[in-house]
């Protein structure tokens, strides 16, 4: 990870930015208001695609796509608003990638489930979620994980955010020989490979805000390169402003979703939207140094809560289940250390409420670099690992290399904690396995049962 910034030393503080100091502890954790507002636009900028990839998914359910990208918008900035003022921690909470194909290709296209009913399996999944996080599960399940998969958490869920960054660019593709393989060498290749070099020179010189301005870059050199290299438009503009869509509003079947039949559906995605927020969070605190006294991550009880409640609301909304996303490294990397950083992503999303036809001009490849890069932050706990202890190392490299080849956190978490009870079990050392961690397994196992 960079160097933690220095406190900014400008010109005079206002009595704002005294107050935003005050209020975030910002300065106590080694930031500057400066630093905690670049790390704001860092996440937005790296996450913002949300925006408009949500709805689409969405959209295949049912469910309209202007509707979609309206809550989308509105639970963004109300839970990453949340996250900021109340958990105090510098990460976005918006609608998940996964959780959003979960509803979709499984609950409504797979088991034929209207949307409205699926956004009432949404609901109760967050209930349930709310009432693990407003008790110590949380914390007694943290304490069972043992060091060496909590630092394979944070390594394998940089390299899945590594390979999202990877095949947004189009660097990696899909090959029906090898699976995956190099994508073609066009202009927006190159436009990536390019900026991701830029980048990474700004990250190893040490510029402040290294990764805005390497999007920056990237995007103003992708509006001419497609032109330039073929007829390939990389930037695109659709418009400036359009009208918000409440018409998804209150239409989930919260009732019409308590039937035995949907329970499997409700566990799953509480147990995927749970462990999802809780291995962030986790990785976030280790990359970043943001733990409490004890070693945890800090003010966990408070981060899950407001996760917890923005996937209850979500559903009202008309969206999937609202989650942390490990696109808040890279504010982290940036410098971001407090809930200001949140707060401004929170606010941020609102504009777009109107003007989402912007989001256009900021392609997928001028936000990979960066999360190739933030990839790279979260792989720095991975010495920690005892390789030389085979029971130690297995678990944590199945959860390491099963996170980015399943696409999937969970997965990565599931087999990752199955094999640790398993390899336990073998050698004898029953008193290492704590309660909470033969619940977390036998959870594992029924979720990869139930999923099927």
């Amino acid at each position: 990870m960079p160097q933690s910034p220095t406190p900014y030393s400008g010109s005079p503080p206002t009595q704002a930015t005294t107050s935003l100091d005050h209020y975030f502890n910002v300065s106590r954790r080694g930031s500057s208001v400066k630093t905690e507002v670049l790390a704001g636009i860092a996440t937005f900028l790296a996450g913002m695609y949300i925006i408009v990839v949500n709805p689409a998914i969405l959209s295949d359910a049912g469910i309209p796509f202007s509707a979609a990208l309206s809550a989308t918008v509105v639970i963004s900035f109300f839970s990453s608003l949340a996250m900021g003022l109340y958990a105090r921690n510098p990460i976005l909470v918006a609608p998940g990638m996964g959780m959003n194909a979960l509803f979709t290709y499984t609950l409504v296209l797979g088991a034929g489930l209207s949307w409205e009913v699926a956004l009432g399996c949404v609901f109760w999944s967050g209930v349930l979620f709310a009432v693990l996080a407003l008790f110590n599960v949380r914390e007694a399940i943290i304490e069972a994980i043992p060091a060496s998969l909590r630092y394979a958490i944070t390594c394998g869920i940089g390299l899945f955010i590594t390979f999202i960054g990877l095949k947004n660019a189009g660097f990696i593709v899909a090959n029906p020989a090898t699976l995956v393989s190099l994508g073609e060498l066009d202009a927006s290749l190159i436009t990536f490979f390019i900026g991701l070099m830029v980048t990474a020179i700004l990250v190893i010189r040490g510029f402040n805000g290294a990764l805005i301005l390497g999007i920056a870059l990237t995007t103003l050199l992708a509006a001419p390169m497609g032109r330039l290299w073929s007829d390939e438009v990389l930037v695109v503009w659709q418009g400036l402003a359009s009208w918000p869509d409440f018409s998804a509003v209150m239409k989930v079947d919260i009732l019409g979703a308590l039937k035995v039949a949907y329970l499997p559906f409700i566990f799953v995605m509480l147990f995927t939207n749970f462990f999802d927020s809780l291995s962030c969070f986790m990785a976030l605190s280790e990359s970043a140094d943001l733990k409490d006294a004890n070693g945890n991550p800090r003010n966990l009880k408070r981060s899950m809560t407001v996760d917890a409640f923005a996937s209850m609301i979500a559903a009202p909304l008309g969206t999937s289940a609202a989650q942390t996303f490990i696109e808040s490294g890279a504010g982290v990397a940036q410098g971001g250390r407090t809930g200001l950083t949140a707060v401004v992503i929170g606010v941020l999303f609102l504009p777009f409420l109107f003007l989402s036809p912007l989001l256009s001009l900021v392609p997928s490849i001028a936000t990979a670099p960066a999360l190739v890069l933030v990839g790279l932050f979260m792989m720095a706990p991975i010495g920690k690992i005892d390789w030389s202890r085979l029971e130690e190392a297995f678990p944590a490299f199945l959860a390491i290399i099963l996170m980015p080849l399943t696409y999937s956190i969970t997965l990565g978490i599931a087999f990752g904690f199955i094999s640790f009870v398993l390899i336990r079990l073998a050698t004898g050392k029953l008193n290492e396995i704590k309660p909470a961690m033969w619940a977390s397994a036998l959870l594992a196992v029924v979720m990869l049962l139930t999923a099927q």
